[in-house]
């Protein structure tokens, strides 16, 4: 499936095209905000390459021609779907700190959104709703992500419960049965101890959600797998990104259950509601 990102689309293509039609690859996604504003000779001739290269560039990627891919890149640059990782520089204002993290998290989650298959979502959520028991396995910061969805599911009336010790998950994996669920949750998509975990499980009967990048071990292995794509250096100082992404799909997976059970939930939800306000302070709502 391609990507619905553009410029995304363009850098996974990039190595299957000719040569001269890499080379207008290699323009637009160093110069794409240029590119909008140029007419296609000036693209060609920037680029080093003939008029009819860039059509056939243009073609090779999915669009009729130039007018129309130049229309769904200006679309894409406005709605801020360029995904950009953000780089601190010791110059740096807390205001630029602040738009640094909240542009590049708010980019790569519009990103994530318009690659989810809605198919896969629509047969996770059917599916987690209709498990005995859903598990939630991650590790690192994922395991908080795990722990977070544990929580969600929880108040949905799931029997739930989320694991980030590889130990206590392998002895869980193993006695899980056909009508169980894991929620298996990676921002790399290639932890061993996470995979071996799948693997139990999926010995065992389980069905099995990937919360991971596309084309990672994970994902492959997974029975249903939802594609989180949000590259990240792992070196910076506070990724948030990838984390918030998984947070939010979670969102989506409790959301679609709940719509299922509403009729169930109502009462159930008021009387937790009800509960809780004895544990706050007085006259607090």
């Amino acid at each position: 499936m391609q990507s619905p990102n553009l410029i995304r689309r363009i850098a996974d293509n990039k190595s299957a095209l000719r040569k001269s039609e890499a080379k207008v690859a290699s323009f637009v996604l160093d110069n794409a905000n240029q590119v909008i504003r140029m007419r296609i000779v000036d693209l060609a001739s920037q680029s080093g390459v003939s008029e009819p290269t860039v059509i056939r560039f243009c073609r090779a990627i999915g669009f009729d021609g130039f007018r129309s891919f130049k229309l769904q890149l200006a679309q894409h640059l406005s709605l801020g779907e360029v995904f950009t990782q953000f780089a601190v520089d010791d110059k740096d204002t807390i205001a630029d700190l602040r738009n640094k993290v909240f542009d590049s998290t708010v980019g790569s989650l519009l990103t994530v959104r318009d690659e989810l298959d809605v198919v896969a979502l629509e047969t996770a959520i059917t599916t987690i709703n209709q498990a005995k028991r859903v598990e939630f396995y991650g590790f690192g910061a994922s395991g908080s992500v795990a722990a977070d969805a544990q929580h969600k599911f929880f108040r949905l009336q799931v029997s739930t419960a989320a694991y980030t010790d590889p130990h206590i998950q392998h002895m869980s994996a193993i006695s899980l049965g056909k009508d169980d669920v894991v929620v298996a949750i990676s921002q790399s998509g290639q932890t061993q101890a996470l995979l071996q975990s799948v693997r139990l499980a999926i010995e065992a009967g389980a069905t099995v959600i990937g919360l991971a990048p596309q084309d990672t071990a994970l994902s492959k292995l997974c029975s249903i797998s939802l594609y989180v794509n949000v590259e990240e250096d792992l070196q910076a100082i506070a990724p948030v990104s990838s984390r918030i992404a998984h947070l939010v799909v979670i969102d989506v997976l409790a959301t679609g259950v709940a719509r299922h059970r509403r009729p169930l939930l109502k009462d159930h939800l008021k009387r937790l509601h009800k509960s809780q306000k004895a544990l706050r302070i007085s006259g607090s709502s």
